[in-house]
Order: C-alpha cells, then structure tokens, then sequence
C-alpha cells in the first residue's frame, strides 16, 4: 500500500519553502545510462552535502522521485544506504530525516582532516613543479572571485578543488584515499563558513601556495596546520552561535 504524502519540513509556508529549495537548485534529473540505484544516491548525497537538503528536514520518498525523475524505489534504496552512512536518519513512524551532525562528530571529523591535510601539504610541498603551482593560484583565484560574488555553492567548490589537488600533488594514494573518505562530510560542515570564514581562509590559501612553491614542507605543514584548526574553531563558534539564538 502506497503509503500517504507527508509534509517535506512542515505545512504551509515551510513545505513551500522546502518544494522552492529543490525548485532553486541546479535540475539534476538523474542519467538513466548510469546504474540507476547508484546515480539517485548520488544527486540526494550532492543536495545533502550542498545543502539544498537541510540538517533536520524531513525528507519525503514522492517530493524527492519527482526531483529526480525517477520511481520511488530507488530513492526509498538510497535513503537506507544514507542512513547506514550516517548522513539520513530514519525514525520510526516518521520516516526520514537529513542527519543534523553533533558537536563531537563534527569536532572528530575535522580532527582528522587536520591531521591528514597537514601532512598531504608537507608532501605537495617537496613535489610540486612550477606548474602545479600556477593550476593551485589559479583555484585560488577562482575562488576569491566567487567570494567577492558571495556565490556560497563556488566558494565551497573552489576550496575543495584547491584541497584536492594538494592531496594529488602529495603523491600518496593512501593519504588521497583516506582525505577522499572525509572530503564531502567536510565539505557540508565548511558550507555555512564559506562566507564567515571568507577573505582569512582565502589570505591563508595565498601564503599555503607561497610555502608550496618555495618547496618549504615545513611552512607548508604549519599553515595547512593553522588554516584546518581555524576551520574547526569557526565551526564550533557557528554551532554556539546557532544554538544561542
């Protein structure tokens, strides 16, 4: 049996406002060449980390295959492989929810990346040629620019290109593989920072690069080192924050 609507976040003006959060967000019917289970996973994982699925919204198996284009079948997969990654919470009685992260989860995690971004900057530094350099101040640049345009979406995508391509300049497939498992989980976290923490995230990007390029391991791990754990203060004053208002 079909089982009935439900509100995505609530009635009235707050389902409105989550159908229009959908309705805003780049259309990303899922390709139907690509493994269909896979590819549904996928877009509702991207909404998620983007944050065009909040933290605590309801999420309604019918709002969401309309999104998509696809049957409920596959949404209704996706959200119990999101659930057993910790990203959906499933309740009883209620149905789905956008995993709201705690204190301690979100503190552990950029814990991690701290010490694994430390460690891929001492290594971009001892390999990176003159070309390299010039792609990592080109992302550098691409993103001030998307800061100065406010655009929330490409300042979070330029910072983690500008991440990336230090881990692959580090060389080590290990570390690349274990920052890769903790990219988009960060990602979500830096979203509601990637204003707040704007022009000093970016300032520090800029002397990164320069002790890169000066092929200085030692500099490069201790601005890697000081701009993460900015990162994860900045989180935990915008989590006081929120939970005082």
């Amino acid at each position: 049996m079909s089982q009935p609507d439900a509100p995505l976040i609530g009635a009235g003006t707050t389902r409105r406002a989550a159908r229009e959060s959908l309705s805003s967000a780049a259309s990303r019917k899922v390709e139907r060449p690509a493994p269909l289970r896979q590819a549904v996973y996928e877009a509702l994982l991207d909404l998620i980390v983007n944050r065009t699925l909040k933290p605590g919204q309801h999420l309604v198996e019918i709002e969401l295959a309309e999104h998509l284009g696809v049957s409920r079948q596959p949404v209704r997969e996706a959200l119990q492989r999101l659930q057993t990654e910790g990203w959906v919470d499933l309740r009883p009685a209620q149905g789905a929810f956008v995993h709201t992260p705690t204190d301690e989860e979100a503190d552990q995690l950029l814990s991690v990346r701290n010490v694994l971004e430390t460690h891929s900057a001492k290594l971009a530094a001892e390999h990176a040629t003159a070309e390299d350099v010039a792609e990592l101040k080109a992302l550098q640049r691409e993103g001030v620019e998307a800061l100065k345009q406010k655009d929330v979406e490409r300042v979070v995508a330029a910072n983690a290109a500008l991440h990336a391509r230090i881990t692959r300049l580090s060389g080590n497939a290990v570390l690349a593989e274990m920052i890769a498992t903790v990219d988009r989980r960060v990602r979500w976290y830096y979203a509601p920072l990637a204003l707040t923490r704007g022009k000093d995230a970016w300032n520090e990007h800029a002397e990164l690069i320069k002790a890169i390029a000066e092929g200085d391991p030692e500099a490069a791990g201790r601005v890697m080192n000081q701009h993460t754990e900015r990162t994860r203060t900045a989180y935990r004053a915008h989590i006081e924050g929120t939970e005082g208002r």
